[in-house]
């Protein structure tokens, strides 16, 4: 794909220059190049061809090692060696222009550097490709220091960062060389390079020292006017976050110039906590965005990338910066949703919830409806923030950080467990609000166990989420209040049960509010104030009468026999009788109950 790219630019390129060679079959020419002619375009289609030529080459012996071209592996190396050549020919023209325009002062020595900097590594690479190490390894290590000097004196974090990347990408090639020649320390990059390219610049770079003079002098007069687009310093755990991708230093400058307008906001004390203070973080959340983005892109490119020799260095450190990334825009997300609940609040007034309140101060003030459910929402927003964080690499290698990230975890659910049960009081659910606020004291337990784990040492999380044992103790309070004033509101809109209908349950008045605990025995109360109603009277039964012959005496069998009562009947009587017996009097009415037992005696 690069190839076919760069032969399309180099077509065009010749196109618009008028460098074709005619059509049809007559061959036209091409004037020599003069530096009175030369162009910019000129340049680059130098540089195209050489790219182009080296892509080929690397085409090839890929085909090279595949199984299927093994009776043509020879062939393909060959044709590889000749596109390289050719790469390192195309290069050798671009650097003679380039210092013929540098000595007309058409060129800058910064640009003269870059393309001797192009062309010694693709000698070094070829030289390499041919087995000569100990030469490879010469041009390598100046390659290497032209680019760090070309680093240390860059006006942007741009420039900079593409210097970076061609030194980490050539670095890799540096090891192999000094390996190949047995050197004991070939893992030491930076000590080989100081070893030897003091050595040898000289004679590799024309005037390298003159050069490099003239390339600081340069760097210095416009790093004043170029202040703007230097990338500040990123700071993880007291060391440097590198940031080695250009595209990616420019998505970061925006970040740092968005950065620099929300601090100027949180000055403001007016918009600290308003709408514009929340609006504020729109523009970091964008260029966040962005930046993560493109860090995931790049960090899957170097997963699934083999050909590119610097792949397992830079990998590393570009999976780092996409988990800081990720880290800085969930803790400005964190930071806007907490901003946003306590504009939510304090533009709505809430009602009392100390556990101390009186019967009158507890009554509930009218709330808007959509108050709560907003809170939960963004509760919910901040606890997935929250979730995803603690998943970060760089949080897990950090114990003290992770431990943090716990406690505001169990913090905002014991939070969220809070204003989810103040949505449940107004549709009458206190069964459920009660069970919610009894899972937030589980939360606040967790967040206490975490937060003792910290010894009370500030955490990075501190910044824009502080979290302290007063502000878990006033949260426990809140949701003691609502508990009890939960409690009351239910037991006074049905006694609190749970299926009963509020329609349905008549409360006495003159019943204290604790009997409502217990079911009340009425029978038995009614029985005791005396309002018990009358028991019905038992019939008597009477034996028919039988008819006697005169003159006789009627049988004993029919003569009514008077039941004596015994003890041991007296004492079931007894036995049977209630336990706190009233005097059993048979309601009469009428004269008869006025006269006693005068009449209806037995």
């Amino acid at each position: 794909m690069f190839r076919k790219h760069c032969a399309n630019r180099t077509h065009r390129l010749r196109s618009s220059l008028k460098m074709t060679h005619g059509k049809g079959k007559d061959f036209k020419k091409l004037p020599p190049l003069t530096n009175e002619i030369i162009k910019d375009g000129h340049l680059q289609l130098l540089l195209f061809e050489a790219e182009r030529a080296w892509s080929y080459s690397q085409d090839l012996l890929a085909q090279s090692l595949e199984p299927t071209n093994a009776d043509r592996a020879s062939s393909l190396r060959h044709s590889a060696t000749g596109r390289f050549r050719r790469a390192v020919n195309w290069s050798t023209q671009l650097l003679s222009h380039c210092q013929s325009l540098y000595a007309a002062d058409r060129l800058s020595a910064e640009n003269l550097v870059q393309a001797t900097i192009y062309t010694v590594i693709l000698n070094g690479r070829f030289l390499r490709y041919r087995d000569d190490f100990e030469d490879a390894l010469i041009q390598l290590c100046v390659a290497r220091h032209l680019l760090d000097e070309l680093a240390s004196t860059a006006v942007t974090s741009r420039d900079q960062a593409l210097a970076v990347l061609f030194a980490d990408e050539i670095s890799p090639e540096i090891r192999h060389c000094a390996h190949e020649l047995g050197r004991a320390k070939a893992y030491d990059i930076d000590g080989i390079v100081a070893e030897l390219a003091p050595k040898h610049l000289n004679s590799i770079v024309e005037n390298s020292d003159t050069l490099i003079a003239a390339l600081k002098s340069q760097g210095q007069a416009s790093s004043a006017s170029e202040s703007r687009t230097k990338l500040k310093e990123l700071i993880w755990e007291d060391e440097p976050v590198p940031i080695r991708n250009p595209e990616l230093v420019d998505v970061l400058l925006k970040v740092q110039d968005a950065k620099q307008r929300l601090s100027e906001a949180q000055a403001s004390a007016h918009h600290a906590k308003s709408k514009k203070g929340v609006a504020a973080y729109d523009a970091i959340l964008l260029a966040l965005s962005d930046a993560e983005e493109l860090s995931r892109k790049l960090s899957e490119a170097q997963q699934i990338s083999t050909g590119s020799s610097g792949a397992a260095s830079v990998g590393r450190d570009i999976h780092f910066v996409y988990a800081y990334i990720v880290y800085q825009l969930l803790r400005y997300r964190i930071q806007r949703d907490l901003l946003l609940i306590s504009a939510l609040l304090s533009s709505h007034p809430t009602p009392p919830s100390s556990a101390s309140t009186s019967k009158a101060s507890s009554k509930p003030q009218s709330v808007d409806s959509r108050l709560y459910p907003a809170v939960v929402k963004l509760l919910d927003t901040v606890l997935q923030s929250l979730d995803q964080m603690r998943t970060l690499s760089v949080v897990d290698d950090n114990p003290d950080l992770a431990t943090a990230v716990d406690a505001r975890i169990s913090f905002t659910k014991a939070k969220r467990c809070i204003y989810l049960a103040r949505c449940y009081t107004p549709i009458k659910k206190y069964a459920e609000a009660l069970a919610l606020l009894q899972h937030g004291s589980l939360h606040l337990r967790e967040t206490n166990s975490s937060l003792s784990l910290l010894d009370g040492t500030a955490d990075a999380l501190s910044t824009f989420f502080p979290i302290s044992s007063e502000s878990v103790k006033e949260l426990e309070d809140t949701l003691a209040g609502d508990n009890t004033r939960y409690k009351r509101e239910w037991f006074t809109y049905n006694g609190g049960s749970i299926t009963a209908d509020p329609k349905d349950y008549k409360k006495p008045l003159f019943f204290d509010i604790a009997l409502n605990y217990v079911e009340l025995p009425m029978d038995r109360l009614l029985e005791r104030a005396g309002k018990a109603p009358p028991p019905a009277p038992a019939q008597p039964t009477i034996a028919a009468p039988v008819a006697v012959p005169a003159g006789k005496q009627p049988p004993k069998e029919a003569a009514p026999v008077a039941e004596k009562k015994t003890p041991a009947q007296k004492a079931k009587v007894e036995e049977t009788r209630p336990a706190t017996p009233q005097p059993q009097t048979q309601t009469r009415g009428g004269l008869s109950s006025l006269l006693g037992g005068w009449w209806g005696r037995s």
